[in-house]
């Protein structure tokens, strides 16, 4: 009796895991990434301006070494690190302290006019007719004026925001030094600022830009001899606090250099 003949049959099954079995994950993955991008670009359509700005200076330079300094728009990698609320908080506390802690601000409240703008808050201290915060054409602070730029110094100086700190003169010429302008006039007041903020707490770092204008910048244009051009505009900018900041030069001529003039 002959033995019966065992036939094995082995089937190869197909395996799910080759090559083409995850290519639906690419896909997927490829379909959410579209639609986030088109999230992001529906977003920034309906964004402000300055927010628009402020994502592409990014883009076009990522380590923020672009920024703009004294301009009324965010440089190319400038973020908005204080938003228009703080500004607002950073005013009216500045106000408060001043009006409680200051004995004479009663008489100089209608000299300070502090605004928010697109670069930040500025606080101007604007002279009278006899020179309110600085001696008649003199780059000397008043008494007035040292008493309230030590005050400022010692609120700005606790925030991480660059400050710029701007002199204006009004239209009325020198009649007598040619040598010694509006230009010079305008420079040494915003120097002498400068200086004294910096001995009651107004850091180095801090300082962006000290600016002179003369009289480039009226703040009645339409009356350009009015006293209240004469002025000091202190400027709390919207800056990133760990950006490097442009330190002001310091400046060897003396601030009391006087003009025969009485801005």
């Amino acid at each position: 009796m002959s033995a019966e003949q065992v036939i094995i049959v082995r089937k190869k099954s197909k395996s799910h895991n080759g090559s083409h079995g995850g290519a639906w994950k690419v896909a997927y993955a490829d379909f959410v990434t579209a639609m986030m991008a088109l999230f992001i670009v529906l977003w920034l359509l309906s964004s402000s301006e300055r927010v628009q700005k402020t994502v592409g200076g990014y883009f076009r330079d990522p380590r923020g070494k672009g920024r703009l300094v004294g301009t009324t728009v965010a440089g190319a990698g400038e973020a908005i690190q204080v938003k228009v609320d703080d500004m607002e908080s950073l005013k009216k506390k500045i106000e408060k302290v001043m009006s409680r802690e200051m004995k004479d601000f009663d008489r100089l409240k209608d000299f300070v006019n502090i605004t928010i703008t697109e670069e930040g808050l500025r606080i101007e201290l604007v002279e009278s007719a006899g020179g309110m915060f600085f001696d008649s054409g003199s780059a000397l602070p008043s008494e007035a004026g040292a008493a309230i730029f030590a005050k400022l110094a010692q609120e700005v100086g606790a925030l991480p925001n660059l400050v710029v700190i701007e002199g204006h003169t009004d239209a009325k010429p020198f009649s007598e030094h040619r040598e010694y302008s509006n230009w010079e006039l305008s420079a040494d007041r915003a120097n002498a600022a400068r200086r004294l903020m910096m001995s009651h707490g107004l850091r180095a770092d801090q300082v962006a830009q000290v600016r002179g204008y003369a009289d480039q910048h009226l703040r009645k244009p339409e009356a350009p001899e009015d006293p209240s051009n004469r002025r000091i505009s202190i400027l709390i900018k919207r800056a990133e606090p760990n950006l490097p900041s442009m330190q002001a030069d310091n400046d060897p001529k003396p601030a009391g250099q006087p003009g025969p003039s009485g801005h």
